[in-house]
């Protein structure tokens, strides 16, 4: 996978977890403590190539699958504090990087049955899917064409909303679809185009955000995720 001129923002100082985990839901949502652990490094294998990235989280806790746009990897979600936040709320966080990207070395790869053939590798039952920008190409094709195997569609502007939108007419993930105001790369108007294909669909617009709005208002987009995971249940 080519790298793609996608998300090119200077990263912000980021504030703690702990400033907008008290505030989710209007101080009604209390997340599990932190368990003060530090984000593992994840070593896998998929049809004989390596694959690396970072878990973190209680093992029993309800799978969350973080992949990343094309100047990214793995490390970021941990930078950005989204790892510690999830594991904090009792979330099983595993972040990837994908092939060529952050400690994964590149291989040729069929970008329409990458994450079928992952999920089973990395032992995901049902997660929920975050694809920010370019990862849409790997994360659309599961959703469209396997949408029992995931919980839940975390979309940041990603790549191929046009292209696979159609086709997921009334599809049952339930969709967290976020995007910046002054996305760049992605017109903001396809939010709610790609949000209309799916039953159930929270549109998110950060104000002022750029194209990887999660990087330019981190503590927003993190109060969203975690009231859409809360959303779905155990």
């Amino acid at each position: 996978m080519a790298a793609q001129p996608f998300d090119n923002v200077p990263m912000r100082k980021l504030d703690l977890a702990q400033r907008w985990l008290a505030a989710i839901l209007g101080g009604l949502f209390l997340a599990a403590p932190a368990s003060g652990e530090e984000a593992r490094e994840l070593s896998a294998e998929l049809e004989g190539h390596p694959l690396r990235g970072l878990v973190a989280g209680p093992e029993g806790g309800r799978p969350v699958l973080l992949l990343h746009g094309a100047k990214f990897d793995s490390s970021t979600w941990k930078r950005l504090g989204t790892l510690d936040a999830l594991a904090a709320a009792g979330y099983r966080a595993t972040a990837l990087d994908l092939p060529g990207f952050g400690r994964s070395p590149r291989w040729k790869f069929d970008q329409d049955r990458f994450l079928e053939k992952l999920l089973p590798a990395l032992g995901l039952k049902r997660p929920v899917v975050v694809a920010p920008s370019m990862s849409g190409r790997v994360a659309f094709p599961l959703i469209l064409r396997h949408p029992e195997r995931v919980a839940g569609f975390v979309a940041i502007a990603p790549a191929g909303t046009p292209r696979y939108a159609p086709d997921l007419v009334d599809s049952p993930v339930p969709a967290l679809v976020v995007w910046g105001e002054r996305d760049g790369v992605f017109p903001v108007a396809q939010a709610e185009k790609l949000a209309a294909s799916f039953d159930d669909a929270t549109v998110v617009i950060l104000p002022g955000a750029r194209h990887p709005a999660y990087l330019d208002d981190s503590d927003r987009f993190h109060e969203a995720l975690l009231k859409f995971l809360a959303k779905l249940g155990g």
